[in-house]
């Protein structure tokens, strides 16, 4: 072990240095139990609350220490990047306290808030491509062109040694974590941590789990652990933008394929419960990508042999999330829970109806929240009306319930949501 870890690319050495580097740059984050999420899964869990961190994530620790170890003659060339939107934030928020030029190229469509936000820290914005990987590749291209310098995402060790700071603060405020659990996208916050913990592990003579969590329509690293190579993403669809990667980076994936126990993949429904869940149970504002380790915990996905995680903590990496994303969260979380429902029936256009179902919707003691009534539709006809109803329900044996009262009625509802 001690042979494997000091063959990585990045070692524990240069995470105290890293460590060094960010004093009084990068906030130490705090750290919140979460007593509903333990009695469900049965152990103590805690939050490391990176979501509150300068810029919003911990992007900011990699940015830093990457930059801070440029030459003068760097830093005057400048630097360029590329980001959704957390590690656009970081670089800008490095590059302001380092007096240097920032070029910054970001998807189209990346989010409002984060477009932004990164606008407010002094940087220049570049919308290009439709993805992470082709904002990517232009940044790439202009450093090739320009001299800027260019500060990747995950794939460089001076990045993957600020991320790795996380768990030297993990260490300090829960002596005695067991498992320790978060979102991976190209790998640089997990292979940082990884190192931290597991060569603290090494030195404390005992053994603690670090488990990544992507989402499955974004998961390269599992295919890629399998191969024990490189396995690129053909497509990548996710609401978690912020670990919405194809390719998993080089010098992680060294690291990762050494160090993690395991990489689990979680739904799109499971991840808007997560979102849902820290929301009402832990009043915290988090972004999908951050939510991903609460999300598997939810679902007990954690690969653990039959044994239970112990005392856990959840990386929450990142807080920026578009109102009008959370607004599409919330509503579909509710939906997974069965706490919203929508239907749709088609009926007799004749006075009544609606009072009918509406009658049984309220003594089934589900609450109406929209009504939609339309006689003009492909599939009406003539004489007929088409309903959708929104409702707020009790979770799913409660809808299950008010369709029977319904169908007992003579109505045939269509569950849309």
């Amino acid at each position: 072990m001690d042979k494997m870890l000091s063959q990585l690319p990045v070692r524990l050495d240069d995470i105290y240095q890293a460590q060094e580097l960010l004093a009084g740059i990068a906030e130490k984050t705090p750290v919140e139990s979460s007593r509903a999420l333990g009695r469900q899964i049965g152990s103590d869990v805690f939050f490391k609350c990176e979501n509150l961190q300068r810029a919003g994530s911990f992007k900011v620790r990699g940015a830093y220490v990457r930059m801070a170890r440029l030459s003068p003659q760097d830093r005057d060339r400048g630097v360029v990047a590329a980001s959704a939107g957390n590690h656009a934030q970081g670089v800008a928020v490095a590059a302001k306290a380092l007096g240097i030029k920032a070029r910054i190229y970001m998807p189209l469509g990346v989010a409002l808030p984060k477009l932004a936000a990164t606008q407010g820290h002094g940087a220049e914005v570049v919308l290009h491509g439709h993805n992470v990987d082709e904002a990517l590749a232009e940044a790439q291209r202009y450093a090739e062109q320009s001299g800027a310098v260019f500060v990747h995402p995950f794939d460089n060790v001076d990045v993957v040694s600020g991320q790795g700071t996380i768990g030297l603060e993990i260490l300090e405020q829960i002596p005695d974590v067991e498992t320790v659990v978060m979102g991976v996208g190209g790998g640089g916050l997990l292979a940082g941590v990884a190192v931290a913990i597991k060569s603290r592990a090494r030195e404390l003579g005992r053994p603690i789990r670090i488990i990544g969590v992507q989402a499955e329509n974004a998961a390269a690293y599992p295919p890629s652990l399998a191969a024990d190579a490189l396995v690129p993403l053909t497509k990548v669809s996710t609401m978690a933008d912020g670990i919405a990667v194809g390719r998993p980076g080089q010098i992680p994936f060294s690291i990762i394929r050494e160090l993690v126990d395991d990489v689990v993949t979680v739904s799109e429904d499971s991840l808007a419960r997560a979102l849902i869940f820290l929301l009402e149970r832990s009043k915290m504002v988090v972004e999908p990508a951050g939510a991903v380790g609460v999300a598997a915990l939810l679902d007990g996905t954690l690969n653990l042999d039959g044994a239970k995680p112990g005392t856990t903590a959840v990386i929450l990496s990142g807080g920026n999330i578009d109102p009008m994303l959370m607004l599409k969260v919330i509503q579909r979380g509710l939906s997974a829970a069965g706490r919203f429902m929508t239907v749709r029936m088609l009926l007799d256009d004749r006075p009544g109806s609606l009072a009918t179902i509406s009658r049984i919707i309220a003594e089934s003691d589900a609450n109406v929240t929209g009504v939609d009534h339309t006689r003009v539709g492909g599939s009406i006809s003539m004489g007929d009306v088409s309903i959708t109803v929104n409702m707020e329900t009790k979770g799913h044996e409660h809808c299950e319930q008010v369709l029977m009262n319904l169908r007992a009625e003579g109505f045939q509802p269509i569950v849309v949501h």
